[in-house]
């Protein structure tokens, strides 16, 4: 089991989840944090640490964010250069986006 990072995330990218990780699991996008599964070891250290409550375990993930199960295994393998380990300040916007639903649509997957 991996832990699985969702919607909320998206145009928030708090970081306090990935300074707690022990292995080095985040890798940072543009707009959104994702966990390697292949890194994650269960610790569940991050769950906590998460202000938008974005990170479940890969069994434990709300039904309608399901698919990113998927979109963390591939977005981890896309970004497997930007390790974060550290806390950065969260988007500028992070605040207003934190209660908004329905923000895939909103995802950057490239650095420009």
């Amino acid at each position: 089991m991996a832990y699985v990072v969702t919607e909320p995330c998206i145009n928030c990218k708090y970081t306090n989840c990935a300074a707690v990780c022990p292995v080095d699991a985040f890798r940072e996008g543009p707009n959104f944090l994702t966990i390697d599964p292949i890194e994650c070891i269960d610790c569940d250290a991050c769950v906590s640490e998460c202000p938008v409550e974005a990170i479940y375990p890969d069994d434990e993930v709300p039904e309608e964010w399901e698919h990113y199960i998927e979109l963390n295994e591939r977005l981890a393998e896309k970004w497997e250069d930007k390790v974060i380990n550290e806390t950065k300040d969260a988007l500028p916007e992070a605040d207003e986006w934190a209660e908004k639903k329905d923000k895939l649509d909103a995802l950057i997957e490239d650095w420009d």
